[in-house]
């Protein structure tokens, strides 16, 4: 039956299958001017998990310097994707977006971030009980993503 709760799972379990592992949700993939690695090595000692790097050299491209990154991705608790622009290709420039880690850790987990995050961020909200009852913060981080973390009291 259409729109019923079976058929609801049904597609769930059918697109477990078509992604082995299950679906992990929007990944976002950014695109550096030559800082590529060193985002995510920063990311990885915010979030932990592994890093996992491949050069242009790797990708046999002659056009981009052999050491920047063609692709990387960082495994773990928060998961990313990211390069160093080839030429002609644009880097990153995010305006009115938050990265959301709401309830995505344990409260301490996440106040670690966040401090980590501040500590060579900038624009920063501190992560604060807020009047609603939630704690919640916002940063900028060096690299100009912009964070919001928080948790439910």
């Amino acid at each position: 039956m259409p729109g019923s709760r079976r058929s609801a799972r049904r597609d769930r379990t059918a697109a477990a299958r078509a992604y082995p592992g299950g679906m992990t949700g929007l990944t976002p993939y950014l695109s550096f001017d030559g800082d590529a690695r060193a985002a995510l090595e920063f990311y990885r000692d915010v979030f932990g998990g592994e890093v996992i790097l491949s050069t242009y050299a790797e990708f046999g491209r002659e056009d981009v310097a052999p050491d920047r990154i063609a692709h990387g991705m960082l495994r773990g608790p928060v998961e990313l994707f990211a390069s160093d622009a080839a030429p002609g290709e644009a880097t990153l420039r995010i305006e009115g977006v938050l990265f959301a880690l709401l309830g995505t850790a344990d409260p301490p987990t996440l106040e670690r971030w966040f401090a980590a995050l501040a500590a060579s961020g900038s624009d920063v909200d501190p992560l604060q009980l807020r009047p609603w009852g939630d704690h919640d913060g916002q940063v900028t981080d060096r690299f100009g993503l912009r964070w919001l973390i928080g948790y439910e009291h």
